[in-house]
């Protein structure tokens, strides 16, 4: 799996689409990571901060949640671009220290329970942490920014 990630926040769903076909590069405010599926680490990232807890619920639970809505759907080469729910975002905005870490865990063993040895290089807590400040900016910004989700 060789996975390129930006979580990146824009003003609208129309700038975020623009980005499908080279990323959001440095003229949006991003993080940069790799090799997860990011649709699937939103929706458990949602779970958890609604309700922590160290255990990984089953797919079948998560398969039952929301997923992320495409502003810029996947075409053939993989790559597309969602905005991340309005309640996640402010869920990444306003969690402490100890919720980011206590998802790190989780997350790091759902990745693991997934792909085995061949994970993310990226650190989970520092992923998790700059999402969780591009959350902040976004949800301060008073809904001049939103925050998204481009990969390929």
């Amino acid at each position: 799996m060789t996975i390129a990630i930006a979580f990146f926040v824009a003003p609208d769903d129309a700038t975020a689409a623009t980005t499908r076909n080279h990323g959001p590069g440095h003229t949006l405010p991003s993080v940069v990571c790799k090799d997860f599926y990011p649709d699937d680490a939103v929706v458990e990232w949602e779970m958890y901060l609604e309700a922590p807890s160290p255990d990984l619920p089953p797919w079948d639970v998560l398969n039952q949640r929301s997923w992320p809505h495409y502003v810029a759907p996947v075409v053939n080469d993989g790559s597309g671009v969602f905005v991340v729910s309005a309640q996640l975002t402010h869920n990444l905005a306003e969690a402490t220290p100890s919720q980011l870490c206590g998802l790190s865990d989780r997350w790091t063993a759902r990745l693991r329970d997934e792909d085995g040895d061949e994970m993310t290089d990226d650190d989970p807590l520092t992923v998790l942490t700059g999402v969780a400040g591009l959350a902040q900016r976004a949800v301060r910004s008073v809904g001049d920014l939103r925050l998204y989700c481009w990969h390929c």
